[in-house]
């Protein structure tokens, strides 16, 4: 082994990728191991974790309040700050390395990753935005990126009594936890509350409310943030700025990020956005998120870690020191340094204080957590007397840490007394944990455990007590599989849900419809009675659907809002008249997509099933109702002069702006577009049977589709020319067959004929107006001059028998306007397609 170097690997990317999970079993495949977490909670669930792997006599978790060491141990989970690097391990990884960066505890991080390695192998765990500092600082370090296993999709903002079941909102303070997490339990029935500030044993009580179903919401502060993995679907933000501990600021997009990768686990694809006041996030950070794309990390916090203890304003200049190098920077002041220069100024420690080992024990008393966060002197002198204990009585005295526990062993009390009662135990489990410290530190440890269990419970209590309806979640888990008291469940043929002999709403297709009389917690206990009642009927109609002809699917083009859709703008298909699927924009604008609707009662493969016949449905109905769009889409031996314009006509669903290279087609190729149904005119290329009203209805739904709006009214069937419709959107007119003339709208197959008839007329001079061309195009007299402009004509006046001439007066005359070609329609939308790009590229090409 002599000159092994160790491996260093980074592995990057962002949340969802399944870094932590690698390097867990990267270190299980190893003879021994540690690693940090940069959360108690994160620790915790690991260990949990790797004791089921490996069995408790060889896995051992250490944080700062906990220590679990047994005498085999070799694999070791702990927070970042309590890693014990002064053992020898072949396997070292640090997760969240990007916490470098962070101004509170960044300097512990960078020290791991400066100084921290195993003997055979270390890992960092992370996001890419730190990747060029780390290849900087690590000098040989390997860098692997993984992606993201499912998709992050931002939806914009959302009431939030709309928001999706499976959702959790994010606030980031406890006065705005409450208020939404009382506002969901007065209108969605209750939800689970995650907090930095809760003991592992309530977080998981209260993780496992939400994960068990008894609540479909969650209401957390960034803790959720980093590596809390549950069911969750979306992700609202409350609130984008928070206070940092220091001042108010907004979020950064990584943070955001960091926070929303919570949605969507796995290969599940998870959505994002706003709720309640706070404004939409801008289309920047929105990118940003989706893409997984942030600004690189430009410096790291850092604090000196080799200090001389030889005197305490040594110990103090040691920790001030400026960083070495300029990709390295000093944080905030974190609170073991600023109960450090307090106690400096106390001559009486300063007294104690001599001498290496001592100095060191203060330095150590002074990085007792401050948990509490009470803006007095409170923690300092409470770190003051540990020193002074221990230098003078050789450990703290068993009457003061009994009195303390003993003084904070009590559920009474709201939340927010719970909470700090649990803080201090934290204090005392970080202090009890400190064997060298007390006499019988096991038997404190136990005490302080005994006491943040019994708050734990207190507070888990609490927390249903407020947030949920104890008797709603009661009558809840009665629901859940393998209840002792089963209750009894059925749906009728008419698809009426019936639990217990009651009613309790229908479903229509694979949506349940909740009895509307139905509010609050009660609406609550009907849905999961509706999931009961529903366990077998879903299959069964997941079967029926897939065996059903076509006859009995429809598609809607302009759905009617109902209780089971109230948002009814896309086209949707409907089964045995219910609706079950919408339309989504596909690959083109006659290739649409099939989305079932969002259902809890649909697991993945049952969705995919109705999707993959919805879709055969879809496609089959498109080609019988627009059979010559597809004809001359999939033409065969097709002359690649041609391929182009069939390409716009098919991506423009039969109607596509004329370009000069489509004037210039010979008439045997004009010939050959005829027989496939194409007309090529002076306005457009456009196939007459795509105007027809029918196929113009479905046109119309499948070019607002690709276009992500509402479809408009089209005019009714027969009319030949119209005002203007002011709702109309830009290039829609074009798009349906009406070509803009003045002050009119003409159907495009009438403009291209009387067009095309008096071009002919007036191909060598000017021709006779003819007498009928206002009842043709049903215009009034007064606008035929200017919807004739429009077509490019232009009308001279009759002129007036000179006096003394008799006969029948000179007709009004029509002649061209002096220009080369006609221009495409005003409002057109641009040609779409690669051949289209290509047409401009010839000389004079539009």
């Amino acid at each position: 082994m002599s000159g092994f170097a160790p491996r260093v690997k980074a592995v990057l990317g962002p949340t969802n990728t399944g870094k932590t999970h690698l390097a867990i079993e990267r270190m299980l495949a190893h003879a021994s191991g540690i690693i940090g977490f940069p959360l108690r909670l994160l620790a915790r669930e690991n260990y949990d974790r790797m004791v089921a792997r490996k069995g408790a006599r060889y896995v051992a978790l250490i944080t700062g309040e906990e220590k679990i060491v047994p005498a085999e141990a070799r694999w070791f989970s702990c927070t970042v700050e309590a890693m014990p690097l002064d053992r020898q391990a072949e396997f070292l990884a640090v997760d969240e390395i990007q916490l470098c960066a962070d101004p509170d505890r960044g300097h512990v991080f960078t020290d791991r990753m400066l100084h921290a390695r195993g003997m055979v192998e270390t890992m960092f765990l992370g996001a890419e935005t730190i990747r060029p500092l780390l290849q900087r600082l690590v000098p040989g370090i390997s860098v692997e990126t993984r992606p993201r296993l499912s998709q992050l999709v931002h939806t914009g903002p959302a009431k939030l009594v709309k928001l999706p079941p499976r959702s959790a909102v994010v606030a980031f303070s406890a006065a705005e936890v409450y208020a939404i997490a009382e506002a969901i339990r007065r209108r969605r029935g209750g939800c689970a509350v995650v907090m930095g500030r809760l003991s592992p044993r309530t977080r998981n009580a209260q993780v496992a409310l939400y994960q068990d179903k008894e609540v479909d919401f969650l209401v957390a502060t960034d803790a959720i943030g980093m590596g809390l993995n549950m069911d969750v679907n979306h992700v609202a933000f409350a609130r984008l700025s928070k206070f940092d501990g220091h001042r108010p600021r907004p979020l950064m997009a990584a943070e955001i990020a960091q926070i929303a990768g919570r949605a969507g686990r796995g290969m599940r694809d998870g959505t994002f956005g706003t709720t309640g006041a706070c404004p939409p996030l801008d289309d920047e950070q929105v990118r940003a998120v989706e893409n997984h794309s942030f600004a690189p990390l430009e410096q790291l916090c850092w604090r000196n870690s080799a200090l001389d203890f030889t005197h305490i304003d040594a110990l103090l200049a040691g920790l001030q020191a400026p960083p070495p190098v300029p990709l390295l920077a000093r944080g905030n002041q974190a609170s073991d340094l600023e109960t450090l220069a307090t106690l400096a100024r106390d001559p009486d420690i300063r007294g104690l204080a001599r001498g290496r080992s001592r100095l060191r024990l203060l330095w150590e008393a002074c990085q007792v957590p401050d948990f509490r966060k009470i803006a007095d002197d409170s923690h300092a002198r409470l770190c003051a007397r540990i020193f002074a204990h221990v230098v003078r009585d050789g450990a703290i005295p068993t009457d003061w840490i009994a009195g303390q526990i003993a003084a904070l062993t009590r559920s009474d009390g709201d939340i927010d007394t719970l909470m700090q009662r649990l803080s201090g135990v934290r204090v005392w489990s970080y202090i009890a944990a400190r064997a060298d410290w007390l006499r019988d530190a096991a038997h404190w440890q136990a005490r302080a455990r005994e006491a943040e269990d019994l708050l734990s419970d207190a507070l888990h209590e609490k927390l249903i007590a407020r947030f949920v309806d104890r008797r709603a979640a009661m009558l809840l888990r009665r629901l859940e599989p393998g209840a002792s008291e089963a209750l009894l469940s059925a749906v009728t043929r008419r698809g009426e849900v019936i639990v217990e002999g009651h009613p309790v709403g229908h479903i229509e297709g694979f949506t349940f419809l909740p009895d509307p009389m139905t509010e609050g917690d009660a609406r609550k206990l009907v849905l999961r009675a509706a999931r009961r009642a529903l366990a077998d009927e879903i299959p069964r109609r997941v079967a029926r659907l897939e065996a059903a002809g076509d006859e009995a699917f429809a598609l809607v083009l302009a759905p009617q809002p109902s209780a089971a859709q109230p948002s009814a703008a896309q086209p949707a298909i409907t089964w045995d008249g219910h609706g079950v699927a919408v339309l989504r924009p596909g690959a083109g604008r006659r290739r649409p997509m099939v989305e079932v609707r969002d259902s809890p009662l649909l697991d993945g493969a049952q969705r995919e099933r109705l999707r993959v016949r919805l879709q055969r449905f879809l496609d089959t109905f498109l080609r019988a109702a627009l059979p010559a769009l597809f004809a001359a889409a999939e033409a065969p031996h097709i002359a690649p002069s041609l391929r182009g314009a069939l390409h716009r006509v098919a991506e423009g669903l039969g109607v596509a702006p004329a370009l000069e290279a489509d004037h210039d087609l010979s008439p045997q190729q004009r010939q050959v577009l005829k027989g496939l149904g194409v007309r090529v005119g002076r306005q457009a290329l456009f196939m007459t049977a795509m105007l027809k009203p029918a196929a113009a209805r479905l046109r119309a739904a499948l070019w607002a589709l690709a276009e992500g709006r509402p479809a408009p009214d089209l005019p009714p069937p027969g009319l030949v020319s119209i005002a203007p419709p002011p709702d109309w959107p830009e290039g829609f007119a074009a798009a349906m067959g009406w070509v803009a003339a003045g002050p009119a709208l003409l159907r495009l197959d009438i403009a291209e004929r009387v067009g095309a008839e008096l071009a002919w007329a007036a191909r060598a001079r000017p021709a006779p107006l003819p007498p009928e061309l206002c009842q043709r195009l049903s215009l009034r007299a007064e606008l035929l001059p200017a919807v004739l402009r429009g077509l490019g004509f232009r009308v001279q006046p009759a002129a007036a028998l000179a006096k003394g001439q008799y006969g029948p007066p000179a007709p009004a005359m029509i002649a061209p306007l002096r220009r080369r070609r006609a221009e495409p329609p005003a409002g057109a939308p641009a040609a779409h397609g690669p051949f289209a790009m290509l047409a401009r590229l010839r000389p004079g090409g539009a």
